[in-house]
């Protein structure tokens, strides 16, 4: 049970890295660093975007419009980390 723990953790964990390496990605395309032109940055978007947009997308409907500011993804951390801590402090103590 351990293993499968730890094998969660470490989802939560990669998928963390996602999130921080698409939420840099779109300022650098916002602000013309990277052009979206070139077929790599393309298709590196194209990926982060298809992973990150489904759990995203419903937190950006619930919470409120806040102009030309995203705060669904420091949303999704905290409860990555929350999820995280559970498991370490409450789950992963329990388990034989």
């Amino acid at each position: 049970m351990k293993a499968i723990l730890d094998v969660i953790l470490l989802a939560l964990n990669l998928y963390v890295w996602i999130l921080i390496v698409s939420a840099i990605l779109s300022w650098l395309i916002a602000f013309n660093v990277v052009n979206t032109r070139n077929q790599v940055v393309a298709t590196i978007w194209d990926f982060l975007y298809r992973i990150t947009e489904p759990v995203l997308r419903p937190i950006r409907n619930v919470l409120p419009n806040m102009g030309g500011i995203d705060l669904s993804p420091i949303v999704v951390l905290l409860l990555i980390f929350l999820i995280q801590r559970v498991i370490v402090l409450y789950l992963y103590p329990n388990v034989f």
